[in-house]
């Protein structure tokens, strides 16, 4: 008897016959799709790490171009004054033609002529800033209102400082904080300006698309200067505040970022 149930095999239910429900073509199309998605979200992913890995070296390279520029021309300043001294003679360096200017006054008793100038530059509240770039236009204008501003010229120093600390972008009308680099390529990516460094440079060397890059800076709004004003109704040059003070700008632009 034991050796009779040793030899039998165990066997399962019979086959009924019925297939197994089909896979309706909807879910499968619905599954292809999504593979196709997944598999180009993943395509595009790779392709804008590789992108903004190449910006950042390209970003990278610009500025270290830059400083080299600068470096460069700070050495052929010295180099060419001491050559000056060495012959007897006086070097005197090329003119500016970048200028700060700054609005220290307010509205009363503005004359029209006056108004419009300071509209026109831009200035419409007392210790707003903009950056000018100085041609015989903008020389008559200052002139035209500098009883209600002071102005001079900034260093790269300077410059750097208000567009990392104090710099605002405009746009859509709208004054937009500098938070990353894609709000400056968004604006002037066609003008080849795409990052900060960029645009100091575009600034600082008042370059062909300083037009752009000015305008697209909203004004500056900076602090009433450590110390205080001395006085706003005389001149500079008479123990003052309103009027051009050359590189002097520098020192109050440190007192109010």
């Amino acid at each position: 008897m034991a050796d009779k149930n040793k030899g039998a095999v165990a066997k399962g239910p019979k086959p009924t016959g019925k297939k197994l429900p089909a896979v309706p073509e909807s879910v499968l199309k619905r599954r292809k799709k999504n593979e196709v998605s997944v598999a180009l979200k993943i395509k595009q992913a790779a392709k804008e790490r590789r992108s903004k890995r190449n910006k950042r070296v390209k970003i990278f390279k610009r500025a270290e171009d830059y400083v080299k520029e600068y470096r460069s021309k700070e050495r052929d300043e010295i180099r060419l004054a001491r050559q000056a001294r060495n012959q007897g003679n006086y070097y005197v360096p090329a003119e500016p033609k970048l200028a700060f200017v700054m609005r220290i006054r307010g509205i009363n008793q503005v004359h029209p002529k006056v108004r419009k100038a300071l509209q026109l530059f831009r200035l419409r509240q007392i210790n707003n800033g903009v950056f000018v770039k100085l041609n015989k236009a903008t020389i008559n204008m200052l002139r035209i209102c500098e009883p209600y501003i002071t102005w001079g010229y900034p260093n790269l120093k300077t410059v750097r400082d208000l567009i990392y600390k104090r710099g605002f972008a405009k746009v859509d009308h709208r004054r937009t904080p500098l938070a990353s680099n894609s709000v400056i390529e968004g604006r002037l990516g066609r003008k080849n300006i795409i990052c900060m460094e960029d645009l100091v440079h575009e600034v600082f060397t008042v370059g062909k698309n300083f037009k752009y890059a000015s305008n697209f800076l909203w004004p500056f709004k900076l602090n009433t200067p450590t110390g205080g004003w001395r006085k706003k109704t005389n001149h500079y040059v008479e123990g003052g505040d309103f009027g051009c003070r050359e590189d002097k700008i520098n020192e109050l632009l440190r007192r109010m970022i």
